[in-house]
């Protein structure tokens, strides 16, 4: 059976977009982009709302093209391409870059993606993880928080239903006061 973990960089205030929807305050130090390129390379399936995968989409299946690109980079344009992905939309109507598209229920295809999977999952994009998370199948919360308070915009936890029992598993300082807290989800 799969681990699902949702993570993201998020704002001393707990967003991961500001009000514009902007992600500009959230730019990685190297040794932070290249904890997200190990994690990445480690991931079995990533599953992918519309908006995040356009973005990802729009830049990094020929980032690593780009003859300013450094090692960093190129390393994550690599693995993203060559990551099974699963998107889900309604509206679009194809996926690229090893991705195949669902238009099913999240959290239906989710809790049967977790059954055929082993090893590490990730959800990516919080408009999808809501209801996943509502629905408690997520096993993990990365938590990268920056020393950055936007005010509002797009939370990194929806409104739940419950508490969510977590368990720190690990914390990391990275350059510029950027702090992981990487949470597992505690059993009844």
């Amino acid at each position: 059976m799969g681990t699902l973990i949702y993570g993201f960089t998020v704002s001393a205030d707990g967003y991961i977009a500001d009000a514009q929807g902007s992600i500009d305050w959230s730019e990685p130090s190297d040794e932070l982009h290249q904890y997200w390129n190990d994690f990445e390379r480690e991931t079995a399936l990533s599953l992918y709302g519309r908006r995040l995968y356009e973005l990802m989409s729009a830049y990094w299946p020929t980032a690593d093209q780009d003859p300013d690109a450094g090692p960093i980079t190129t390393d994550f344009a690599q693995v993203w391409r060559d990551m099974p992905k699963v998107v889900f939309s309604n509206t679009l109507e194809s996926v690229d870059w090893n991705s195949r598209l669902e238009r099913g229920d999240p959290v239906e295809v989710v809790t049967k993606l977790k059954a055929e999977t082993d090893g590490q999952m990730e959800v990516a994009g919080a408009t999808l993880a809501a209801p996943i998370i509502r629905a408690g199948l997520v096993d993990e919360f990365r938590l990268v928080v920056a020393p950055t308070a936007v005010g509002g915009g797009l939370p990194f936890f929806p409104s739940l239903p419950s508490w969510i029992s977590l368990r720190l598993v690990e914390n990391r300082t990275f350059p510029g006061g950027i702090v992981l807290l990487r949470y597992e989800v505690q059993g009844d």
